[in-house]
């Protein structure tokens, strides 16, 4: 069980971000900006694909927005309909073949892809696929989308929803054809998907955040396992299955989405907000000033704050220029990435009792250098608040987190985890406190054990 859980973990690590433009002209340089409103869900790689209802044309690598594409690049992608990609994945799946758009080039029509999420049984069905004759170009769930579609008869439409049939997990995809799109959201509403308003035409995206810097005005979420196609000027809903039901990952509230953006009609900032004001309410630590880890737990500090009466301060800065630090070669290394990436203001918190809200603890290093970091800087004591419950179980579903063996909740209690990060009290926020603040409808497996799915495939598979 735990090999494979491993095995699985370090595969399903993707939290990616996708955003489509149809009937707009200079497709390809408004999704650019949309892109780079979602570059928080990926920096690894990205890419966009375009059509001017002839052909489609595609440009990726590896990299930011910035460093992939110039501005000779995005004008030579005419067209006015685009589908872009931004990518996150650990350093082994970062393969060229990986990053998308992923295009399908055949006899029967070529079609570019973009995903965001975790199939369960890709590998089942990969093996299944490759029986059949079909050759993989690399490792991304997004290549089962694919093959499988070229294998369905009938309308583009009825093979899509084919094919999603037999998907299990969590996927938001965008789907382009040269005149077509289509947006297509998995049956449990685990991945955020919705459809905006542009001009004539329309917008998809990971996050309605992306609308803002496109002028796009947010319609609604694609429902979960429902298909939306628009042609021309036709937009139509498909259901591809009957048995459906909301589950957003919670983690998408806590972490992953930035605060301006709206999920299933919750704006992020005022779930964190409420986050952080339901961790003041019963809490009677005594201290001085509250603060935030930057950047998505900033939103909590301040609920936090104005619930407890308590000043709210700036007391750890984050240098926006420091690349992600787990790639430097030694520990000692990695750990000075940290004070690069974070400093400690002395002059708010020394001689302090501090308050320091994060919004969760996974493996455990990262809370203990930034207690270890404010302590260095004067602070008297460090009370860690934390927005979300423990993690104790992995995720099946794209969310980075690995193995039991890694999830340091899953080994410590609250106190023994306390002791081990440095700090002087410790609390996490309840299941039932993070459904009050981010809505009942959620999944939260990693938190709970529990999954919103049913797990057939790692059954099947233990049992081989």
């Amino acid at each position: 069980m735990d090999e494979y859980l491993e095995v699985l973990g370090n595969k399903l690590n993707e939290e990616c971000g996708c955003f489509g433009i149809y009937n707009v002209k200079d497709a390809a340089s408004l999704s650019y900006f949309g892109l780079h409103a979602l570059q928080h869900r990926g920096q690894e790689a990205c890419g966009i694909a375009s059509s001017d209802n002839k052909v489609i044309t595609c440009y990726k690598g590896k990299g930011l927005l910035s460093d992939v594409f110039t501005n000779k690049i995005l004008e030579d992608l005419a067209g006015k309909h685009a589908v872009g990609h931004v990518r996150y994945a650990k350093a082994h799946e970062n393969q060229i073949e990986n990053v998308q758009p992923l295009m399908v080039r055949s006899h029967t029509g070529h079609f570019a892809v973009v995903h965001n999420g975790a199939i369960v049984n890709a590998k089942e069905l990969k093996v299944e696929l490759e029986d059949l004759g079909s050759i993989f170009q690399g490792s991304s769930d997004s290549e089962i989308l694919a093959h499988l579609i070229q294998r369905e008869e009938g309308t583009m439409v009825y093979k899509i929803m084919n094919a999603c049939a037999k998907l299990e997990g969590a996927f938001a995809f965008i789907i382009m054809t040269k005149d077509c799109m289509y947006a297509v959201r998995d049956k449990n509403g685990l991945r955020p998907l919705s459809i905006a308003k542009l001009e004539n035409g329309y917008c998809v995206s990971s996050e309605s955040c992306a609308y803002d810097i496109v002028n796009a005005k947010l319609i609604r979420e694609v429902e979960p396992g429902e298909i939306i196609r628009i042609c021309g000027d036709d937009v139509q809903s498909f259901k591809y299955v009957d048995q459906i039901q909301k589950k957003m990952c919670a983690m998408e509230y806590i972490y992953f989405a930035r605060p301006d953006s709206v999920i299933e009609g919750i704006n992020v900032h005022n779930a964190r907000k409420l986050s952080g004001k339901l961790l003041a309410r019963k809490d009677k630590v005594k201290a001085d000033i509250v603060i935030g880890v930057p950047d998505s737990s900033l939103s909590a500090a301040i609920g936090y704050a104005e619930e407890s009466g308590l000043p709210y301060e700036i007391g750890l800065i984050k240098n926006r220029y420091v690349g992600r630090t787990f790639i430097q070669p030694t520990q000692k290394q990695r750990e000075r990435g940290v004070r690069m990436k974070l400093s400690a203001i002395s002059a708010i918190v020394n001689g302090k009792n501090v308050v320091m809200i994060d919004d969760s603890i996974v493996r455990g290093t990262t809370s203990k250098r930034i207690v270890q970091l404010l302590k260095d800087a004067g602070a008297k004591t460090v009370h860690v608040r934390i927005a979300s419950p423990e993690f104790k179980s992995p995720c099946f579903y794209g969310v980075d987190t690995s193995t039991y063996e890694e999830l340091i909740s899953s080994r410590l209690s609250v106190k023994e985890l306390r002791d081990y990060i440095g700090a002087d009290s410790l609390k996490f926020l309840s299941i039932d406190e993070v459904k009050e603040a981010n809505g009942p409808n959620l999944c939260v497996g990693c938190f709970s054990g529990k999954y919103p799915t049913n797990l057939f495939t790692l059954g099947n598979i233990l049992k081989k």
